[in-house]
């Protein structure tokens, strides 16, 4: 017969182990929780990496990816322009359907001068490692496409470039045609660094989706090697690169508008 006392026991020992029953359950489920929480946190981080790894310098002929060019608000940093005005004249509205016939000799050297409101930014093209993009702006050039066209586009943090060649100026223009990717396996671009001094074409992040847009390295910049190196830029081009560079950009995040007003007046093709 079991007595008052092992009744009162038993009880109060059934009583504990619901209570650590319950316990544990409560722990498993904010472990749960914790790791669903954990696992969220670090998809947002990852992919943010991921996007300013790869975004950075999507050619936004494509329109969708405007929204991988939003930044976070902030305070701007603005700073005083060491630009002079822009030369008289407007943009031209052009484009086309398809890329350019083959004009340029494969063989032979050319230069690409920027005459900017910042200086002239003087680039060594590299027509025999890629004659397509090489072609594609000795053809624009002479139409007059870059003529009076703004800089949209400033990387202060990780990333160290200048965009150009957009005629809207808003990071989603472009001709009308894209190219191929060529020389991605440049022997300058080694351990995923894109040296000082590079020109390279802007993507939308897939494969010979180029068009106009390009950036100008004016500090080595890690990036992968997607996106075409067509030129070399000249020391004196080098210099006026950094003044742009010294004047920040709008955001005061590391990546929007120059503070320096960057208007390419007139861009050239020449074969030397």
């Amino acid at each position: 017969m079991v007595t008052q006392e092992q009744r009162r026991r038993q009880l109060a020992r059934e009583k504990f182990l619901r209570q650590q029953q319950r316990r544990t359950a409560a722990r498993r489920k904010a472990n749960v929780r914790n790791s669903v929480i954990a696992s969220v946190l670090g998809v947002i981080v990852v992919g943010s990496v991921l996007s300013y790894a790869t975004g950075v310098f999507k050619n936004d002929d494509n329109k969708s990816n405007a929204s991988a060019e939003v930044t976070p608000s902030a305070s701007p940093s603005k700073a005083a322009d060491p630009c002079e005005k822009a030369a008289e004249g407007k943009v031209k509205s052009l484009s086309w359907k398809k890329e350019p016939a083959m004009t340029i000799d494969k063989s032979a050297k050319y230069d690409m001068k920027l005459a900017t409101t910042c200086g002239d930014i003087d680039i060594a093209l590299k027509t025999s490692a890629a004659p397509h993009t090489v072609n594609s702006f000795n053809f624009l050039a002479s139409e007059g496409y870059l003529d009076h066209t703004k800089c949209h586009r400033l990387t202060t943090n990780g990333i160290y470039v200048l965009q150009c060649g957009d005629p809207k100026g808003t990071g989603m223009g472009g001709p009308g045609y894209t190219l191929p990717d060529e020389n991605l396996k440049d022997k300058t671009l080694k351990n995923n660094i894109y040296p000082a001094g590079t020109i390279a074409m802007a993507n939308t992040g897939q494969a010979h989706t180029g068009g106009s847009q390009f950036f100008l390295v004016y500090q080595d910049s890690q990036l992968p090697p997607s996106y075409t190196p067509f030129g070399t830029i000249s020391a004196s081009g080098m210099k006026v690169l950094k003044k742009i560079a010294a004047a920040g950009e709008a955001t005061g995040q590391g990546d929007g508008a120059p503070n320096a007003t960057v208007v390419i007046n007139k861009a050239t093709v020449t074969k030397s």
